[in-house]
């Protein structure tokens, strides 16, 4: 690709043609505000509408000699010898009064917002030194959707940046927003601007991460918890997601995707909750379920591929978009509804406690995790299985709010018997690590012996690659193709191509986030730090590593369980509890 030199502040540049006035200024470390614009929304797709105007600059050689405002996240340089101003009084003066007007019709709730102190349009004002707005006028008021349990909309605070619409059509494909209404009155929205739940929105949350202001957000249920807390008349016991455990620690001055795990056991217990367990004990459950699952079809050769369970957004994606498919997922519930499942019976019944009694409490990355709980299938008797979803980021939230510093507190185990895992769990978090762990179970299954050493690493279907295939072997001679994608629209692809060829694949994981769990919506946000996945990532990978037992078959406390109270995989109890059906939306 040729190149092309431009002088931007007096400074010359040589940039590939075709590229923009915002990436020649960072190549010289020049920073110019942005708003609409996001490098990196997923999948590659980034977001540059323009639709903002804060990236204003002056530049000469875009239509001839004369000086024009151009915004630099969508001007691109196709010539040598444009010159551009970054910081001339003309832009700053072009940049601000966008700025004011921006404000003139965003509710000024600061204080109590969801995003106070995340939000980028606070940054902009506190950086433009903004302490007035002198244009002052008609505000657009809307009402607040919070149709879907999971999901929060106040477009009163949408600024048209469109990155949610990009997000959701472009990386997603889900289709559930779009640009709605003219001038003044325009918003992005759901179609006629129906309420979210009645949409084919997946509640995956990509929508909340990429959000710059609070116009969506997820429904929290912290005062619900904190009530429970103080409820001296309920057991209240919490279970923790393998992706949290490598990105809460960020928010307490540890090295980004350095797993926190012993020091999360001690905050959760300081907040009051009377057993911290971890999902990874029923994500290793989840792998004996699923792992039977696959032995079974693959030596029977029927409803063929297999596709993991694990995931509620990518769930909702295919009973709204794939409805002919449904009779391949894996029946088997997702290691938070199998947890809660166990907690309100075995457990429930260790302890001599009322299901009804006892609240569980799920610490998860993802949004649609709060959809999942409130589904009614997972309320047998009309008593959820989980009652309350908390993110990530609520959780860090809880913890300052209780004055609690991860970084000073010692550390704790879990509790038993549903806090022991294996190493096959901690990867559950990162795409390709749910396919993996039930790679190294279903050897031992076929085979009856276990796997030795490097061995016991399915290399192949690791890394962040929205698409990857391979063929594993699982018995001596006996080899599988199977297919890993994340991201919604990479799963499209992928289904469709089943659709065209059903024996192209024996198993197929589909996370519905980029990355996976480490980049879900509930995530401390990642602020255009892509490189933030692959530190998380590294960090389960480290927690699986360290375990002695690294397969979920090998964990004492599952052995128990099944020898206690399941019996088998594939039990009829075990399908009572632990199974599920989907259905067409």
């Amino acid at each position: 690709m040729s190149e092309v030199t431009i002088t931007i502040n007096g400074k010359q540049v040589s940039v590939p043609a075709g590229s923009t006035i915002l990436e020649a200024a960072q190549k010289l470390n020049i920073n110019i505000p942005t708003l609409c614009y996001c490098k990196e929304l997923g999948c590659g797709v980034s977001n540059k509408p323009a639709s903002c105007r804060i990236c204003l600059v002056e530049a000469t050689g875009i239509r001839g000699p004369r000086k024009i405002l151009a915004p630099a996240c969508a001007t691109p340089i196709s010539r040598d010898g444009m010159e551009v101003w970054t910081n001339s009084t003309r832009a700053l003066n072009a940049r601000r009064t966008v700025l004011e007007l921006l404000l003139s019709d965003h509710p000024r709730h600061c204080l109590t917002c969801a995003k106070n102190q995340s939000c980028e349009l606070q940054k902009l004002a506190a950086e433009f030194g903004i302490e007035e707005v002198e244009f002052e006028g008609e505000k657009n008021k809307m009402p607040v959707d919070n149709s879907s349990e999971a999901i929060m909309r106040d477009l009163s605070k949408c600024i048209m940046c469109r990155r949610c619409e990009t997000v959701c059509n472009k990386v997603q494909t889900v289709g559930a927003l779009t640009g709605y209404g003219r001038g003044f009155k325009a918003k992005v929205g759901t179609a006629s601007m129906i309420p979210l739940a009645d949409t084919s929105c997946t509640f995956c949350g990509q929508c909340v991460n990429v959000c710059p202001v609070g116009a969506i957000t997820g429904i929290s249920y912290v005062k619900k918890v904190w009530a429970a807390l103080n409820d001296p008349t309920k057991t209240v016991i919490v279970q923790t997601a393998p992706a949290v455990r490598v990105a809460v620690g960020q928010e307490f001055g540890f090295e980004p995707g350095v797993p926190v795990t012993k020091k999360l056991v001690a905050g959760l217990r300081a907040l009051g909750f009377d057993k911290v367990f971890d999902t990874n004990f029923s994500a290793d459950l989840t792998i004996m379920e699923e792992g039977h699952e696959i032995v079974e079809r693959v030596t029977s050769g029927k409803n063929l591929p297999i596709l993991t369970s694990c995931c509620p957004g990518w769930i909702n994606f295919i009973e709204h978009n794939f409805p002919d498919l449904l009779h391949i997922p894996s029946s088997c519930k997702s290691p938070q509804q199998m947890f809660g499942a166990i907690a309100k019976s075995y457990y429930a019944e260790k302890m001599g406690i009322k299901p009804e009694d006892l609240i569980v409490v799920s610490i998860m990355p993802c949004q649609a995790k709060k959809y999942e709980a409130a589904r009614p299938e997972f309320a047998p008797n009309g008593v959820r299985d989980v009652d309350y979803v908390v993110t990530t980021r609520e959780l860090v939230r809880m913890f300052h709010e209780a004055g609690i510093n991860l970084a000073n507190l010692g550390d704790e185990e879990y509790d038993s018997p549903l806090g022991q895992s294996t190493g096959a769990a901690d990867i559950f978090g990162v795409t390709g690590g749910v396919l993996e762990a039930a790679c190294r179970s279903v050897y031992y299954m076929i085979n009856g012996k276990e796997l030795e050493g490097d061995a016991i690493n399915f290399r192949a279907v690791r890394g962040l690659d929205g698409v990857k295939e391979a063929t594993v072997q699982v018995a001596p001679g006996k080899s599988i193709n199977v297919a890993v994608c994340s991201g919604l629209g990479n799963a499209r692809k992928v289904l469709e191509a089943v659709r065209k060829d059903p024996n192209r694949f024996q198993a197929i994981e589909i996370m519905a986030c980029p990355g996976g769990c480490i980049n879900g919506g509930g995530q401390p946000y990642l602020h255009g730090q892509t490189d933030l996945l692959e530190k998380r990532m590294k960090g389960l990978y480290t927690e699986d590593e360290s375990k002695v037992k690294r397969c979920s078959h090998q964990n004492p406390d599952i052995q128990a369980l099944y020898k206690e109270y399941l019996g088998e995989p594939g039990s009829e109890k075990a399908h009572h509890l632990l199974h599920t059906v989907y259905h067409q939306k």
